[in-house]
């Protein structure tokens, strides 16, 4: 069997200590998450984070720097998650967009109410991420880079 970590981006977007938080039904279960979702193919990541917000909360998302990149294996579905996470701002947001399935609503929330006792998360990713952006974690876009497979033979040419 090869191990295949599931590619996933997300975003943490703050508006007015705030930050835009995922409502979802994940097996049976309502949690919360950051905007996240697998990388497709051919796509880039910033692309990836772009489409993934704007699928889960109808908010248009313009990532401004990378707060890190994360390895995190859920034992309940025995599945590892490749994370890059992105800060930016949102610019604008479409109310009336069909959401992804699943999806129950956007939230905005303060790293307070998303910490209560009472509150399920999705992993914990969530709180990960939001912290390290308060901590004040950022590394530019370029630190991530796409070769297609025309930009590859090249540099190996070059070689």
């Amino acid at each position: 069997m090869t191990w295949s970590p599931h590619v996933t981006v997300a975003a943490i977007a703050e508006q007015n200590k705030r930050f835009l938080i995922v409502e979802e039904k994940v097996r049976g279960r309502l949690v919360l998450n950051n905007p996240a979702g697998h990388l497709e193919a051919g796509e880039s990541f910033t692309a990836a984070v772009r489409r993934e917000t704007m699928e889960e909360t109808g908010w248009e998302f313009e990532p401004s720097a990378i707060t890190g990149i994360y390895l995190w294996t859920n034992a309940a579905i025995r599945t590892t998650f490749l994370r890059i996470t992105f800060c930016g701002r949102c610019l604008r947001q479409y109310p009336d967009r069909t959401l992804d399935t699943g999806i129950v609503a956007p939230r905005w929330m303060t790293r307070e109410e998303l910490g209560a006792n009472n509150v399920q998360l999705r992993s914990p990713l969530v709180l990960r991420c939001i912290d390290d952006y308060l901590g004040g974690r950022r590394f530019p876009l370029d630190l991530l880079a796409s070769l297609d497979s025309i930009t590859a033979h090249a540099a190996q040419a070059r070689s």
